[in-house]
């Protein structure tokens, strides 16, 4: 069990309704008039698919899961014949609303859906899970400062990085998503020494979904025909919203972003300033943190990483073990790149893309940040 004094960790943000259906319309948009009766094999033929998937979901009672868990249980992430089992963990005083959480996942008959448990105990949670998503972490309440957020975040995350060494499957798959998500994940790294680094990932995707939403209404296209946008660095207001090197596709034509926006001063400044604050626009407007497009982000991650991969050049952003990395950025940090996934599960860091003097910059700053973070974090673990 984790010490009293670090227990209190929710996951702020809104629920959204999901319907079981979404999975069918994400996955076979050319024919509408299957059913998921189609789409989703009989019982019989699951049981003769793939062996269930074990995901641990933590802050599974918060408003971010109460949108990721139909998700990951419809179709949508694993695809229409992979069955989940989920292990949901959440602090004590949340046990009760887990509860209800379950009995609304019973009451979804979602037929891919062949498990739930609920917990509060990290060990007991991530035991031999294939996939381990950490939307659970100590909330940054007003007037909290980020120094602060953090030296809860180290020890909650410390303990969780050695119940996941000593239970988890060796190749689990990990996603961060509480903040700060790098150092977060870093440090569930450095505490699952046996697990090997390139499973350890951080959300950066919700980034890479805004910043292609925003250059498609500025473009007056669909966010899908955005691409090679890149989040760089830290999911904070350091990071690096780049679009220079992107492309979308218009009128069936293949166009540079920067050609169609021009507007270089809007690339380099509201863009990247809208980019890098939207996370603090969402809780001034609606006093609670980004849920729903949270949640989406997550099953893009996920289904992106382990799922469909990426197609010819294009690329999706995901914070990831930089050792190697071909941008100079600094060995040993979490660290957001344009990313390759050629098969599912394996990816790697694209290289190629143009650095000016102005991207290096802002490169350099992100990564000096997530430096800081790793020396706090080491020091407040020392004590």
């Amino acid at each position: 069990m984790l010490k009293k004094e670090y227990i209190p960790y929710v996951a702020g943000g809104i629920a959204a309704v999901v319907a079981g259906g979404l999975a069918l319309s994400l996955l076979d948009q050319g024919d509408s008039k299957r059913t998921e009766q189609d789409v989703i094999p009989s019982s019989d033929e699951l049981k003769d698919g793939p062996q269930p998937l074990r995901v641990m979901v933590s802050g599974a009672a918060g408003q971010i899961a109460y949108s990721l868990l139909p998700l990951l249980s419809n179709g949508y992430v694993f695809g229409p014949k992979q069955r989940v089992v989920l292990h949901l963990l959440d602090i004590p005083p949340a046990m009760k609303a887990l509860d209800g959480v379950k009995m609304e996942l019973e009451d979804g008959a979602y037929p891919l859906l062949a498990g739930v448990s609920c917990s509060s105990d990290p060990v007991e949670a991530l035991k031999d899970v294939d996939v381990a998503v950490f939307v659970g972490g100590f909330p940054r309440r007003e007037g909290m400062l980020r120094k602060d957020l953090k030296k809860k975040n180290c020890h909650i995350f410390s303990e969780q990085g050695k119940a996941l060494e000593t239970v988890a499957s060796k190749k689990v798959k990990v996603l961060v998503v509480a903040n700060p998500a790098n150092t977060n994940c870093l440090i569930l790294k450095k505490n699952a020494p046996s697990i090997p680094s390139e499973n350890f990932t951080c959300l950066t995707y919700l980034d890479y979904n805004r910043a292609r939403s925003q250059i498609a209404m500025k473009a007056g296209v669909n966010p899908n025909d955005v691409h090679n946008v890149i989040i760089w660095g830290n999911h904070s207001a350091t990071q690096y919203p780049d679009a220079m090197n992107g492309y979308m596709i218009r009128n069936n034509v293949r166009k540079n972003i920067p050609e169609v926006i021009n507007d270089s001063a809007w690339l380099r400044g509201s863009f990247v300033s809208t980019i890098q604050q939207r996370g603090k626009a969402v809780i001034d407007a609606r006093k609670l943190s980004s849920a729903m497009s949270a949640a989406n982000a997550i099953g893009n991650h996920l289904r992106s990483w382990l799922v469909t991969g990426t197609k010819g050049d294009k690329t999706i952003s995901m914070g990831v073990w930089s050792n190697g990395n071909p941008y100079g950025v600094r060995d040993g940090l979490i660290f957001s790149f344009p990313l390759h996934v050629k098969r599912p599960g394996e990816y790697c860091i694209a290289p190629g893309f143009e650095i000016d003097e102005i991207a290096n910059a802002k490169i350099r700053a992100t990564e000096a940040e997530l430096l800081e973070e790793l020396a706090v974090a080491e020091s407040i673990l020392r004590r």
